[in-house]
């Protein structure tokens, strides 16, 4: 316990810089910018207690930034401008591209799937230039199946498939009038939107 006591303030700055690495291994960007924000205020007060001063300045730059960037991360997180769904047809060069370049992450979630078809209903969800998700839809009847709802892992922290769903109506228009979604699905983010999914069974359910 002495010895803690007397290195409490240098193991406090190692497990700052510790803190930084692991903020600068993430792939999700919104885990990456709450891990440096943290590891940033950490160092901030380390230095600040050792007197190192431009070491502060650099700290303080780096949570400003970190809390501007936070803060345009999580108002565009339902922000219908901030993302894009564009229709694709599912056997397009880049959509198969996206699928296979995404191919191993795609089974460890969505375990069930088993490819696209020419008549399927494809989606790509954009935030600029930039392909963060994308859903599959299969007809049965009235029933819109869900085959794959994909998000990248820089924006798993977000649901951005949930502007498809949005667009329900668009939906309805085309005859459905139910969504079902995937029975084995990993980590499923219906249950915290606002359009109206519920829990059935193994899937999740909108009545269009």
């Amino acid at each position: 316990m002495a010895w803690l006591a007397d290195n409490w303030l240098d193991l406090f700055g190692w497990a700052g810089s510790a803190l930084l690495i692991v903020s600068l291994l993430q792939t999700r960007i919104l885990r990456f910018r709450l891990l440096n924000l943290a590891a940033s205020i950490s160092l901030v007060i380390f230095n600040a207690l050792v007197e190192v001063w431009p070491m502060v300045g650099m700290n303080l730059a780096t949570t400003t930034i970190n809390l501007f960037m936070i803060r345009k991360l999580l108002s565009d997180r339902h922000d219908d401008t901030a993302f894009t769904v564009l229709q694709v047809g599912p056997q397009e060069a880049y959509f198969q591209h996206f699928l296979s370049v995404h191919a191993d992450d795609i089974r460890t979630f969505h375990p069930a799937y088993d490819g696209t078809q020419p008549d399927d209903l494809a989606f790509q969800v954009e935030r600029g230039d930039e392909t963060v998700g994308v859903v599959l839809i299969r007809r049965e009847g009235d029933v819109a199946r869900v085959q794959l709802d994909y998000v990248t892992p820089r924006f798993r922290d977000f649901s951005p498939g949930e502007f498809v769903w949005r667009r329900a109506p668009r939906l309805r228009e085309r005859g459905f009038r139910r969504v079902v979604t995937p029975p084995r699905m990993v980590s499923p983010y219906y249950d915290r939107l606002d359009t109206g999914f519920r829990r059935e069974g193994e899937s999740y359910v909108l009545e269009l």
